[in-house]
């Protein structure tokens, strides 16, 4: 799924092509796209008929459009959700889901999703230490590029859970934005195995692997993020490029950067987690 450098490289497309200007007419084609909308699809196009975009946001991998009349326009891409900006007489896309035309008569925005894992939604904003969110997602924690993020706060709390690193780190109430993607890249950058029990970390440790999580995922916004299909795309259809730089996750059997020892995939969480066998040793199995 796409994670904060993903989501982010969308947003701020989103807001270079579609804020300050008004929707003329929203249509959805495929009713699963706006299934977390209750009311239904009248409902959903109906109140966003006139409305002026204020602006596009993010919250971990989360984003929402800020709109005029005080809701917001709350966005999950899923497995392959993309929000397109598309020059009007572009032949619709295969998996076209919801259109919207705007009054300038300018380049509409689509939504298009393979797998139909995504969806929109209208939200009501509410406000969550200090700023405004989706209500829907007054649960998901700042993540590590936010301004705000309290990175002290952050490491007391992944320490006082008791799980393994990665579960926490994975953890979009605890710090969000990070996906498995980008804690296998935080652990291999921090030396540490993704099975490490967090009530075992140090302060320094549980600093480090935040730290090289905010990194990391600063220098995949950079190459527009990691892209591995055709699915994970800007709004101009674009691949980021970052999987060229990847450490560890994808990368098993290749040798290890620092070292020179073959990256092992371990199974996760019906995923996998990469990792350099020497440089992540795993963690002793506790004795009673």
């Amino acid at each position: 799924m796409p994670e904060l450098p993903e989501v982010e490289t969308v947003r701020a497309g989103l807001e270079r092509h579609v804020a300050g200007r008004v929707i003329a007419s929203a249509e959805v084609l495929h009713p699963r796209a706006i299934r977390r909308h209750v009311p239904g699809v009248e409902d959903f196009t109906g109140r966003l008929c006139g409305v002026k975009i204020e602006a596009a946001r993010r919250r971990g991998k989360y984003l929402w459009l800020d709109l005029a009349d005080g809701e917001a326009m709350l966005a999950h891409l899923g497995m392959s959700g993309q929000l397109l900006v598309q020059p009007e007489d572009t032949p619709a896309e295969k998996h076209l889901r919801a259109r919207f035309r705007f009054a300038d008569g300018g380049p509409e925005l689509r939504f298009v999703d393979q797998r139909t894992f995504g969806g929109l939604a209208l939200a009501e904003l509410v406000e969550v230490d200090g700023t405004a969110v989706p209500n829907t997602i007054a649960h998901i924690a700042r993540d590590p590029m936010d301004p705000l993020f309290d990175a002290a706060l952050a490491v007391r709390l992944l320490r006082a859970k008791r799980t393994e690193v990665k579960r926490a780190l994975l953890d979009q109430t605890l710090v969000s934005g990070v996906g498995n993607i980008y804690a296998d890249e935080a652990l291999w950058r921090s030396r540490l195995h993704w099975a490490r029990p967090t009530e075992r970390l140090t302060a320094k440790q549980a600093q480090a692997v935040l730290s090289a999580a905010a990194e990391v995922m600063a220098e995949a916004l950079v190459a527009g993020g990691t892209s591995f299909d055709a699915l994970y795309v800007n709004v101009n259809g674009q691949s980021g490029y970052f999987d060229r730089s990847l450490d560890a996750y994808g990368r098993v059997g290749e040798p290890c950067r620092r070292c020179g020892t073959p990256i092992r995939r371990d199974p996760f969480m019906n995923r996998s987690s990469f990792s350099c066998p020497r440089c992540q040793p795993k963690p002793r199995t506790r004795t009673r």
